[in-house]
């Protein structure tokens, strides 16, 4: 009996050494489109269906989702459910696709239960057809290599993986959601938990509990109010700068920094305190290993980029093919030039390229006189705007 025992024992050794030893296998590649702030943006198709949909890649999603107009033009039917999403907007049950297959470049995804949403919203702030977000429901799958020097991202079968030199392993603590320790230097230094989110377009936010309580910022730097967006709506934010975020051995001076009332308790404080966003985690080329609860940072080409430290307190919309101006922030530099809500803009500099995505980035230029050409009821302005400095 005793050498049974150790006879099955001995063959569930080999057994379990040869899963840990199976290697990681590629699968398939392919080129993704990158919008401001870093956002990754996919083509997919859904079942049998020849359209080709956008699709944001986001490690801040619990799961994969669809938007709900989509769903009403292919003619698709969502399951009501008790499920509840909740989002820095507000919380709200939601309906579900079951069983679904999603097709990227070279790989047939089934099983996929997607959770209905209105995108509406990412598809004015971006200007281009956002049909959906991938996440956890992807990620847990596979190895993902997201490389934004060439706007390449590579997938690979789990298993043991080599990474490359002259980079750095994490190990965050994976729920649905990777959580990172991350150390911040202001008024004083902390070590504190965020989330690592590719689906956020800015550098780091903090929610405003984290920030009073923790006392880690500066109090004779003022932050200024302005607006951001996200799934569950429009929101009113305020922004500022963290003089120092180390994450590994690897440290940013002056980031950019978002504070927000977190009335739902999204950040799920006091035990997270906000997230590290992708116009960070874009300079690093990444090796995102859900299975193996590993993330695998390589300073890429754009590990130096300037960070953006613009301040205009204007929201941009791309609305019936118009780009429109939304929220204005008092006493901000588009108060200032006079612009106001539901104004037209027809052109930035000398670009009237109708592109949201270029007046964003035409606007990142503290100090400079932009020149505006606004539409204001038929009628044709020319107006100066002055961003300012948040350092």
């Amino acid at each position: 009996m005793k050498k049974t025992i150790c006879i099955l024992l001995i063959l569930l050794c080999h057994f379990c050494n040869a899963q840990n030893a199976a290697q990681a296998s590629f699968l398939t590649s392919f080129n993704f489109e990158q919008f401001t702030g870093g956002i990754i943006l996919v083509k997919a198709t859904l079942n049998n269906f020849p359209d080709s949909l956008n699709f944001i890649l986001d490690t801040g999603s619990g799961g994969i989702s669809l938007d709900s107009t989509t769903c009403v033009e292919h003619g698709l039917d969502p399951v009501p459910s008790d499920t509840t999403i909740t989002g820095m907007g507000g919380a709200r049950k939601v309906k579900f696709l079951f069983n679904q297959t999603l097709h990227l470049p070279g790989l047939a995804i089934s099983g996929l239960n997607f959770h209905i949403n209105d995108y509406s919203l990412l598809t004015s702030v971006y200007g281009e057809r956002i049909d959906g977000v991938i996440g956890y429901g992807f990620f847990n799958r596979y190895i993902v290599r997201i490389d934004f020097d060439s706007t390449k991202i590579e997938i690979y079968r789990p298993g043991k993986i080599q990474y490359p030199k002259q980079g750095y392993l994490l190990h965050p603590l994976f729920t649905s959601i990777p959580i990172q320790s991350v150390q911040l230097t202001d008024a004083r230094p902390i070590d504190f938990n965020f989330y690592f989110d590719t689906g956020a377009g800015i550098c780091f936010l903090m929610s405003e509990q984290f920030a009073q309580d923790s006392a880690v910022l500066l109090s004779k730097r003022k932050p200024v109010a302005t607006f951001a967006e996200g799934v569950g709506g429009r929101l009113q934010m305020h922004l500022t700068v963290v003089n120092k975020i180390r994450i590994g051995k690897y440290k940013f001076r002056k980031v950019p920094a978002y504070i927000y009332k977190d009335d739902y308790n999204v950040t799920s404080y006091p035990y997270i305190g906000g997230l590290i966003g992708n116009d960070l985690w874009r300079r690093f080329n990444l090796m995102i290993n859900y299975p193996n609860r590993e993330i695998y940072l390589t300073p890429n080409t754009h590990f130096r980029d300037a960070f953006d430290y613009a301040y205009t307190g204007v929201s941009l919309y791309y609305e019936n093919s118009l780009i429109v101006v939304d929220n204005i922030a008092p006493g901000s530099p588009a108060e200032k030039a006079g612009l106001k809500k539901d104004d037209i803009v027809i052109g930035v500099s000398n670009n009237f390229s109708n592109n949201i995505q270029q007046y964003k980035l035409l606007l990142q230029s503290p100090h400079e006189k932009i020149r505006l050409y606004i539409n204001r009821n038929g009628q044709l302005l020319d107006l100066i705007l002055k961003p300012q400095s948040i350092l």
